[in-house]
């Protein structure tokens, strides 16, 4: 089957290089992989940096805005605070 090249303009899906699409058809790197965890601790230790801490427990999320805002939450309020 050929898909027509259409020029997609709406959130999504949308068109992609031809240098991105070569990108996503190379192999994954699993999570265990050591390559990623050199990847992975790079920019834990990147993210520190921006975010001035030396906590060892920063780490990356993959996730939605919402998740983003629950994680803030969770990690400035305590039981018992009050919220508007």
């Amino acid at each position: 089957m050929a898909i027509p090249d259409t020029l997609l303009l709406g959130p999504g899906p949308c068109n992609i290089s031809d240098l991105v699409r070569g990108a996503l058809a190379q192999p994954l790197l699993g999570h265990l992989d050591p390559g990623f965890l050199e990847i992975m601790e790079s920019t834990k230790s990147q993210l520190r940096e921006v975010f001035q801490t030396k906590n060892k427990v920063t780490f990356p999320v993959s996730a939605t805005g919402s998740a983003g805002m629950e994680f803030l939450l969770i990690n400035f309020l305590e039981a018992g605070d009050k919220i508007v």
